[in-house]
């Protein structure tokens, strides 16, 4: 396909981790007639199901198998969607890998290979939209974060670390691009729990299945903020009253909350149930599956929420408690 010419106009979204889960639910957030969607992932049973679901909804789908962990494939991959369409408006950073275990039995090569997918590969990601997108002075660079990038809880320590370590890597970016004075736009998008795939197929050390910790959330409603914060580019969001909770938590009384986790964040996560025989991981190669974006969890997740509501209606929201306020104060002067 040759490069866009003047009079074309459409929209360019590049996802990574697009074969399952958050990314899956993104790609088909973003699919309408007319964009172009490049997908990312290593899964390639998942990333033809993705673009059969992109191009279903008018939408044209570009699949790249991309281990995002590694620079050189990160970087050819973001050379062949200029190649073919000429430019990148959006580049979600989205792939994460997790390990499910305390630290004292986790290996070195395997903290090493959780690091490389959720936080060096987030950083060549970044690497490689920002420079086609300083050359033409826009486009939004959407960091996938989580509660976690503020409040680390035991038996993920791996995935922890990588996304506090990816958040002051944003945190530095946006100072640079503030001072260079560019139009390009960083937000950081940081998610609740959510009923994903990754429950399944994460490297588990522990001998039982995993559970997010309630209240779960459908994947969707993270797509919808993804691309929320793509079209509004505000400095970060939560998604989700726990990441709001645990946030001001952390800042408030950290003490306490390593405390409570002690006590509750090995049960809250690891459930009774053992692991399923010749369960798949996919730290180092792929699931050969189509995981689709939902996890095990349709039961227990919800599909919206009060406080992204609140977010996203902000003008409105405080109009509300300003008119509730000055009703109250009228009452009370009676």
């Amino acid at each position: 396909m040759s490069p866009p010419t003047a009079t074309q106009t459409y929209e360019v979204i590049v996802i990574t981790g697009a074969s399952g889960g958050i990314g899956r639910a993104t790609a088909r957030a973003f699919a309408r007639p007319g964009a172009r969607i490049a997908l990312l992932a290593r899964g390639e049973r998942g990333l033809a199901a993705a673009q059969a679901e992109v191009e279903s909804a008018g939408a044209i789908a570009l699949a790249i198998p991309t281990d995002i962990s590694n620079e050189a494939r990160v970087e050819a991959a973001a050379a062949q969607v200029e190649r073919e369409w000429g430019h990148i408006d959006v580049w979600v950073n989205n792939a994460m890998a997790t390990i499910f275990g305390p630290v004292s039995a986790l290996r070195g090569d395997q903290i090493k290979r959780a690091t490389e997918v959720t936080y060096l590969g987030a950083v060549y990601g970044t690497l490689s939209a920002l420079k086609r997108m300083r050359a033409r002075n826009r486009g939004v660079i959407v960091q996938v974060g989580s509660a976690l990038a503020y409040r680390a809880i035991p038996l993920q320590a791996p995935y922890c670390a990588a996304k506090h370590a990816l958040r002051g890597f944003t945190d530095s970016l946006r100072s640079e691009l503030l001072h260079d004075r560019s139009n390009v736009q960083l937000t950081m998008v940081h998610l609740s729990a959510f009923n994903t795939p990754q429950f399944d197929w994460a490297l588990n050390l522990v001998g039982k299945r995993p559970t997010p910790v309630p209240p779960i959330f459908q994947p969707e409603l993270a797509a919808e903020a993804i691309v929320w914060a793509a079209r509004n580019p505000r400095r970060e969001v939560f998604v989700g009253w726990p990441a709001v909770k645990a946030v001001v938590a952390n800042k408030i009384v950290p003490g306490l909350l390593d405390g409570l986790l002690a006590k509750q964040g090995y049960s809250g996560q690891i459930t009774s149930e053992p692991l399923p025989p010749h369960a798949c991981t996919n730290l180092y190669d792929p699931c050969d599956t189509n995981p689709g974006a939902h996890g095990r969890f349709d039961s227990e997740a919800k599909s919206s929420s009060m406080q992204w509501w609140l977010t996203t209606h902000r003008p409105l929201a405080v109009g509300c408690a300003v008119v509730v306020l000055a009703a109250l104060v009228a009452f009370i002067d009676m």
